[in-house]
């Protein structure tokens, strides 16, 4: 792909489908082979990343790839709430593109340091995080999928006191 037509920018609601869509994929490929049935049939049965996209769109950052939503990247605060490449699109740089917008506007905003989550069985992703300078800080059970997992949070100092 040609990473001239790579585009980082605020979501709109004409976005929200292809959005969900980023949300269905990534659920299926990450989460789903690691979560129980159980868990996986409560978050599809009720639509809990429909519902994100619907209730938190707005505050979106997109990254379209030749004209197409290819993934996204939420924050609220200092804290990244999601970020998410379609498979077909990760090892662009997308995610990067994506996490490097959320750190400079949670910059601009006078937080000193970023802070996110993953799972230990997301190898890939805390590989990425540590790759761009983030340290893991903590460890606890993983509620929100009542799957035995154990969530990671990782923090990233911006270089800015307060």
């Amino acid at each position: 792909m040609d990473m001239r037509n790579i585009l980082v920018r605020p979501a709109n609601t004409e976005d929200f489908a292809a959005v969900k869509q980023v949300l269905a994929d990534t659920f299926e490929s990450t989460w789903r082979p690691e979560i129980t049935e159980a868990a996986a049939e409560r978050y599809l049965s009720s639509d809990v990343g429909g519902h994100y996209v619907d209730e938190n769109g707005p505050a979106f950052w997109v990254a379209e790839v030749d004209g197409q939503v290819a993934g996204m990247v939420h924050w609220s605060g200092d804290f990244i709430e999601a970020l998410h490449v379609s498979g077909r699109f990760q090892r662009l740089g997308l995610g990067r593109l994506l996490l490097a917008r959320a750190e400079q506007e949670i910059g601009k905003a006078g937080l000193p340091k970023v802070r996110l989550e993953t799972d230990t069985f997301n190898q890939q992703s805390q590989a990425f995080y540590r790759a761009l300078g983030y340290v893991e800080t903590a460890n606890y059970p993983d509620e929100e999928w009542e799957s035995g997992l154990t969530t990671v949070l990782f923090e990233k100092s911006l270089g800015r006191g307060r």
